[in-house]
């Protein structure tokens, strides 16, 4: 079976054509894979950085966490899915029992596991996964747009995290990743008074201006434009950060008024400092932060949205490889590209 594997703790991929096949465990299923998304996660793991090496990926392993595809295979004890059930898949294996997972909180599971890290991943042709993180999908939703959900649900839950406070509100989005794009988007369908994207790449920032929000290049201009635009206010109502970049966070502090929010959502490859007498405690900001999608309420809000027709997320693509040109695909994450998909079924 063809699949990208990590098979050592330093920098690299490796392309292969012969890893072993999957078969379905006790409450497992075998899915084959239609589509994998790649996100900054996977640039970690190839350069093979700090912030990769803080999940303990379990190596050998094949990568991959956002994908989608058919059921093939049922393993003993599966009762909810059945063979040719197209399904996305959630990445992170949460154990049900810790005190978050029992509470409403399993995102914040203490001994989450990750799809890609821990167990083999859905850059392959086709990969065992539990029953518990397979997501039916809508018959009017393609398995490629599928693979997308799992990145999409990162930015519906900044905005749930934000108490939806996005309607008649000033937003700035810093990063127009996948992630930013979508929370500029949800932003716009909730009906913002505006949103600012803030990017350094150019064609990241033309893509965010066809939603018909405001982009501007990282600057002292954000925190001035926030201001101009929200008049008395004294800055935007909510900022999201989503582009994990350190530099990237104080000037929301700035752009956002007196008892604004920041969601912070990517992660910053080193500490950042925050003023906490002057933003917090004086300025009152609230400062919230995610980690992937809220189990399983994220699912369920993006599914209904676009369901409803109201959000669509094709337009995210940009780029379909074949699972031999991932190493290729890592390297568009920090170029001219939106979501690179890695198709099994292009050769």
């Amino acid at each position: 079976m063809r699949a990208v594997t990590k098979a050592a703790a330093d920098r690299g991929i490796a392309y292969v054509q012969d890893a072993p096949e999957p078969k379905a465990g006790d409450g497992e299923v075998v899915v084959e894979v239609a589509a994998a998304s790649l996100c900054g996660t996977d640039r970690e793991c190839y350069e093979w950085s700090p912030a990769a090496q803080a999940f303990n990926l379990n190596i050998p392993t094949v990568l991959g966490h956002e994908g989608a595809g058919t059921v093939i295979e049922v393993g003993p004890g599966v009762t909810n899915l059945r063979i040719g059930d197209r399904v996305a898949m959630e990445s992170h294996l949460v154990c049900g029992q810790c005190f978050p997972c029992r509470t409403g909180d399993a995102h914040a599971c203490e001994r989450t596991r990750i799809l890609g890290m821990h167990i083999d991943g859905v850059f392959a042709e086709r990969v065992a996964v539990p029953q518990d993180i397979c997501v039916p999908l809508p018959d009017a939703v393609p398995l490629e747009t599928g693979a997308l959900l799992e990145s999409a649900g990162v930015a519906v839950h900044a905005v749930q995290r934000a108490g939806y406070a996005v309607a008649g509100r000033g937003v700035v989005v810093s990063g127009a990743g996948p992630v930013g794009m979508v929370v500029a988007h949800l932003a716009q369908l909730m009906g913002a008074a505006y949103v600012i994207v803030v990017e350094p790449n150019s064609f990241r920032r033309a893509q965010a201006e066809r939603l018909g929000v405001i982009t501007t290049e990282p600057s002292e201009a954000v925190v001035e434009r926030s201001r101009e635009l929200s008049g008395r206010r004294g800055g935007a109502d909510v900022a999201f950060e989503c582009s994990g970049a350190a530099a990237a966070l104080p000037p929301l502090f700035d752009a956002v008024r007196t008892e604004g929010t920041v969601v912070t959502v990517g992660h910053p490859s080193r500490p950042v400092p925050v003023d906490i007498a002057a933003h917090i405690n004086k300025k009152g900001i609230t400062l919230r932060g995610i980690f992937g999608r809220r189990l399983w309420e994220t699912w369920e809000q993006t599914l209904l949205l676009m369901s409803s027709g109201r959000l669509d997320l094709d337009w995210l693509i940009t780029h379909r490889l074949p699972l031999s040109r991932a190493e290729e695909a890592v390297g568009l994450l920090t170029g001219d590209a939106c979501k690179v998909l890695l198709v099994p079924g292009l050769g």
